[in-house]
């Protein structure tokens, strides 16, 4: 299991991670993990894949598709009616994955998202769904907060962090009306057009656009509209 042969390039070895720690007895009755932190209730709990009673780097096997999209493709439509016209192209990528990227300081002009370090403030997402005292649940998309980074949590690889990449994205729309000749003498024609960019993306993952891959806190793709009018004479 620990063999590249065979796997994609651009795959990444990680942690099969189980659920959060409960408690502390929880963590005393698990494999020990030597991740680089003393491991603590709401830490992340992973699987000891070699059955040695620890978890180290022998217990990193393959996860996910490649972090390079294996498929991308697109696709455009066109159609008009009378007066009317509309076009449309859809963007997309498949059998690709991404990590969240937890950490809390810049790397590499990358922000990872953990509250708190480098006094930051928490997403919503974090601040609604974390392992907390008053809440030790198994499972939560934040393990416990700290003010710190946390060795076992935010620094590896894992399919805690781990999601779908895939996306099919609207990337372009124009719907245009041309006026009858008539109407606007001694102009040929005329046109009136709304184009949008970027209007809507079809992805499992909600938290942030998926073209972001893991890097929550980058600036967003912009949406896009413009009105025009085209005049011929």
């Amino acid at each position: 299991y620990l063999s590249d042969i065979g796997w994609p390039i651009n795959t990444w070895k990680g942690f099969i991670a189980e659920r959060l720690f409960i408690d502390e007895a929880d963590v005393k009755n698990s494999p020990l993990q030597e991740l680089g932190s003393v491991p603590q209730a709401g830490d992340i709990k992973y699987k000891d894949i070699n059955g040695d009673g620890r978890v180290n780097d022998d217990d990193q096997v393959h996860i996910g598709y490649p972090t390079v999209p294996e498929i991308n493709y697109g696709f455009g439509l066109s159609a008009g009616h009378k007066n009317f016209d509309i076009s449309t192209f859809f963007q997309g990528q498949a059998r690709v994955s991404f990590f969240i990227d937890p950490n809390g300081q810049r790397d590499n002009n990358r922000f990872g998202i953990a509250p708190f370090v480098g006094h930051r403030g928490a997403l919503k997402i974090i601040a609604e769904d974390h392992w907390n005292a008053n809440n030790p649940v198994s499972q939560a998309f934040w393990p416990r907060l700290s003010a710190s980074l946390n060795q076992n949590n935010s620094r590896q690889n894992s399919t805690w962090w781990l999601r779908n990449g895939s996306f099919l994205r609207m990337k372009t729309l124009e719907v245009g009306y041309t006026f009858p000749k008539s109407w606007f003498q001694p102009a040929g024609v005329v046109r009136i057009y709304f184009t949008g960019q970027n209007l809507f993306a079809i992805s499992d993952f909600k938290l942030w656009d998926p073209e972001m891959t893991g890097n929550g806190l980058a600036y967003p793709l912009q949406r896009v509209y413009n009105v025009g009018l085209n005049v011929t004479f």
